[in-house]
């Protein structure tokens, strides 16, 4: 293992690493609980949306020239409607909330404090460009009984409540995209966990 750095890119900075990030999703998505059937054409369409969009950011982690990891975020006023709509109808004012979208990290690479990271500088992101007072982020919902569920899977309720992170009461949505075991695309129940900015250091 090399030099293990994570940095923040944005804008045109980012486009250099859109094929390795499209191919990096792709992979660690296909696991459980995601069980993603992803292409490297929609993955590169869809990052473009953090190359184009003001006020969005990947953390990417590299080892050495490789890309191991990768954390999204953008302002919610900025994300689809299946994202912000929750947020409307509660009553909250989306250009006040940050979204922390997804985080990829090859399975070498965790428990080595990368995930931390990934959120630091995703906030340290979020207060050098906006006025925010909320982060938000949405997890996917399997039943415990799932066939596709590993003995071993362990969820991350409990290092994102380390984060600050709590369920969200009510904030849920749906989101569609296709299975490895399905033939075409579903609807997926998720869940959104908020916070609001922290104050101080992180």
């Amino acid at each position: 293992m090399a030099e293990l750095t994570v940095e923040r890119y944005s804008g045109a900075a980012l486009q250099q690493y859109i094929p390795a990030i499209a191919a990096l999703r792709i992979e660690v998505f296909r696991a459980f609980p995601y069980l993603y059937e992803g292409t490297e054409a929609y993955e590169a369409e869809y990052l473009q949306t953090y190359v184009e969009s003001p006020g969005a950011v990947v953390v990417i982690a590299r080892d050495g020239d490789q890309v191991v990891g990768a954390s999204t975020g953008l302002p919610l006023a900025a994300e689809c409607a299946e994202f912000r709509q929750p947020f409307e109808q509660a009553g909250y004012a989306v250009e006040n909330i940050f979204y922390c979208a997804e985080s990829v990290l090859l399975p070498a690479y965790r428990g080595k404090g990368v995930g931390v990271a990934f959120f630091e500088q995703r906030i340290a992101h979020a207060r050098a460009t906006g006025d925010f007072d909320w982060l938000t982020f949405c997890a996917v919902q399997r039943p415990d009984d799932h066939p596709l569920r590993p003995v071993d899977y362990q969820p991350l309720d409990s290092f994102w409540q380390k984060r600050g992170f709590t369920p969200a009461q009510g904030l849920t949505t749906e989101f569609s995209w296709q299975d490895v075991d399905q033939p075409g695309e579903t609807s997926k129940p998720m869940q959104f966990w908020m916070q609001a900015m922290p104050v101080g250091d992180i």
